[in-house]
């Protein structure tokens, strides 16, 4: 009498299986939400690529969605855009549609 039961094989569910994607980017575009004083807020956008010119991108998304904005550098995340308020979902469609950005590059943090 052999019974073989083959619900009782081990199978470790957190093993490597071996499917690592070495095509992931390391380098996110970061879009965060800071709040200022009372219901006033900056949107931040944060590492683009070097290749596009910043200072034409704060013009169209000022234009775009008729807000203020500048470019802060930083020595640690270099230059960073801010935006006068909540923007963060017009500026992944604009990096998206404009520039052709991946979505999955981008990351919107925040509330």
């Amino acid at each position: 009498m052999s019974t073989s039961i083959e619900n009782l094989k081990s199978f470790d569910p957190f093993a490597d299986t071996g499917d690592d994607d070495i095509s992931q980017p390391t380098n996110y575009i970061h879009i965060r939400i800071q709040q200022r004083n009372g219901r006033k807020t900056l949107t931040t956008v944060q590492g683009l690529p070097v290749e596009y010119d910043q200072k034409r991108i704060l013009r169209a998304l000022k234009k775009d969605f008729a807000c203020n904005g500048n470019i802060v550098k930083d020595e640690e995340l270099g230059e960073v855009i801010q935006l006068q308020g909540d923007q963060r979902v017009k500026v992944m469609e604009f990096l998206s549609t404009q520039l052709n950005i991946l979505k999955k590059n981008i990351k919107i943090h925040g509330f």
